[in-house]
Order: structure tokens, then C-alpha cells, then sequence
């Protein structure tokens, strides 16, 4: 079952409550979940025009087309976390963002939503980011760059998280038809890296400091209730050192790459290798493996170059 067939289902069912209740996903429920049981994909794209990589990674996936339908309402979430100017690397690239949303409308979809629950102020990061400029470049009804309410967290209850028992979820992602992920690959002085497992924190509300304690559990546990249709990547120029939110170009590696695919875990794997760490290296990358969300065995990852 598709990951929107799959909340529309318990919806039907009345399990999802307004706020001011939370949401329980029944464990009988859980047998219908959608998980990536196939060989993963992992598509590379490499050059300086990121755009172009965008495109030429998808393309490699099969197009936009394949994550994306006709008259779909897209949640994208990309990392503008951050008050930081694009070449610091502490939030995605402005231009990977807007081809990913270009790509969403050529797709068809009907409506594209851009946000992030961001951890610095979110009008000078969506700002300072590049991302909102860019994406409102686009010129397109079907298109918003939107702040995050806090009115629209709802708290969901899931019995198989082993740490996260219940904690606050963003209702627009929850409800969108397609929901795309595009973290930026970067240190972290907690999780030691941060990519496409660990955005998944700019879809959550609460109190995100508890999340800290125990943080690799927390992250396994949230990425099983948020779960992306697609995730791209953007490698374009890491931030190696004092991250996550840098400040000095010197800690800042140009790569001029994009990864994109459907499993998250699959992803950050390969991503480490950028920082010359191994997969069981970070924490949070291993308990979603061992929760299911993924693979972590670089031997059975399928690395497709567009």
C-alpha cells in the first residue's frame, strides 16, 4: 500500500483525531505500511549545473513521473533549517530545490508546497537559504514556499517505535499525496552526519531538544511513520566540519554530486562514504536498518551513474 493510500486508510478508519489527540497506528495496520523490499537504487549524478543533475538523476530513476501523478498534491522538504547563505552548505542548493519543484509540475502535479520547520528563524532562513527566491522564481499558481503552523502538528502514537513513542507530526505532510525529502549532506556535532534520515526533524513539532537524548532510536523511529516517495540528496558541496550549521566557507567541500532513490537508508549509506566514514559508522543509519526502513549494506545497494 502506498504511504497516502496507506493515512487515507486510517483515516476511513477514524484513527486520525484532531488536535489536541493523538493518532494510533494499530499494529495490525502496521502489515500494510509500504517498506522497500526490492535491491535498492541509488542514482548519481555528477557536473556543474545542479539542475541538470537533478534531471539527469531522476531520469535515471525512471523520471518524475514515476514518483509523482497527475492532479498530485507534493509536500517537498528540503534542509532551510539554517539563516546561512548557500555556499556555506548548511542548507540544500537553491537550484537543486527548484528543479526538483519544476520537475513536480511538469509531472503534473496540482499543487507543490515547499517548507521546513526550521531551527534558526524561519524568515530569514527560508530567505538567506536562496530557497524561497528561487522557488518563487519559478512564477507558477501551483507552487508555495509556506511557513510552518504550529497549530497543525498533530501527536501520532506508534506502537512499534522502540523510543519515540508518540510525538507531534506535521498534518500537510501526513496528508499529502507524494512527499519528496532533500536534505543537504553535512557533519553533525550529535548524529556525526546528517542527510536524508535526519531531515525528516524539520517535519516534526514538540519540544525537539528531548529528541536529542537518545537521539539515533528517535531518528529510526520517526523515519517510520515519515516516509518520503523520494529523497534526493544534494552532495553538491558538504559541510565536513562544525556542522549542523557551519559558518566558514573553509569547512565546506565542493563534490558537485546528487543521489536520488527511494530509500533513504540506502542513501545515507552511500553519502557517508563521502565523509570517509562506513555506514555502521552513524548510529541513527543502523537502527533504521535495523527497524526495516532500509539497506545498509553497500554490497546490495545498485549505484545506476545518469
Amino acid at each position: 500500500m502506498h504511504r497516502r493510500d496507506f493515512f487515507r486508510h486510517l483515516g476511513a478508519l477514524g484513527l486520525m483525531a484532531g488536535a489536541g489527540r493523538y493518532w494510533v497506528l494499530p499494529e495490525e495496520l502496521w502489515a500494510m505500511a509500504p517498506l522497500d523490499k526490492p535491491q535498492p537504487v541509488v542514482a548519481k549524478a555528477q557536473g556543474t549545473d545542479y539542475g541538470n543533475l537533478v534531471g539527469d538523476a531522476l531520469q535515471t530513476l525512471g523520471g518524475m513521473k514515476k514518483f509523482v501523478n497527475q492532479g498530485e498534491v507534493v509536500v517537498v522538504k528540503p534542509n532551510m533549517a539554517w539563516d546561512r547563505p548557500p555556499e556555506l552548505a548548511a542548507n540544500a542548493h537553491p537550484a537543486v530545490v527548484r528543479k526538483v519543484v519544476e520537475l513536480c509540475l511538469d509531472a503534473g502535479a496540482k499543487k507543490v508546497k515547499v517548507l521546513d520547520h526550521t531551527c534558526d528563524d524561519a524568515r530569514k532562513a527560508y530567505d538567506n537559504s536562496g530557497i524561497k527566491a528561487a522557488v518563487e522564481a519559478i512564477k507558477d499558481p501551483r507552487v508555495s514556499v509556506e511557513f510552518v503552523d504550529d497549530r497543525r502538528f498533530v501527536e501520532l502514537a506508534v506502537e512499534k517505535a522502540k523510543a519515540l513513542k508518540k510525538w507531534y507530526f506535521y498534518k500537510d505532510i501526513l496528508e499529502a499525496d507524494r512527499f519528496i525529502n532533500i536534505p543537504i549532506a553535512k557533519h553533525h556535532s550529535e548524529a556525526r552526519l546528517t542527510m536524508c534520515l535526519k531531515n525528516m526533524m524539520g517535519a516534526i513539532g514538540g519540544w525537539r531538544g528531548r529528541t536529542h537524548v537518545g537521539l539515533a532510536q528517535n531518528i529510526a523511529d520517526m523515519n517510520l511513520l515519515l516516509r518520503p516517495d523520494l529523497h534526493v540528496l544534494d552532495c553538491t558541496r558538504i559541510l565536513v566540519r562544525n556542522g549542523p550549521k557551519g559558518g566558514r566557507v573553509e569547512d565546506v567541500e565542493v563534490k558537485n554530486l546528487v543521489f536520488a532513490g527511494a530509500d533513504p537508508v540506502a542513501l545515507d549509506a552511500v553519502g557517508a562514504g563521502l565523509f570517509g566514514m562506513k555506514p555502521a559508522d552513524i548510529g541513527h543509519i543502523v537502527k533504521t536498518y535495523e527497524a526495516g526502513r532500509g539497506e545498509m549494506d553497500l554490497e546490495r545497494i545498485k549505484i545506476l551513474p545518469a
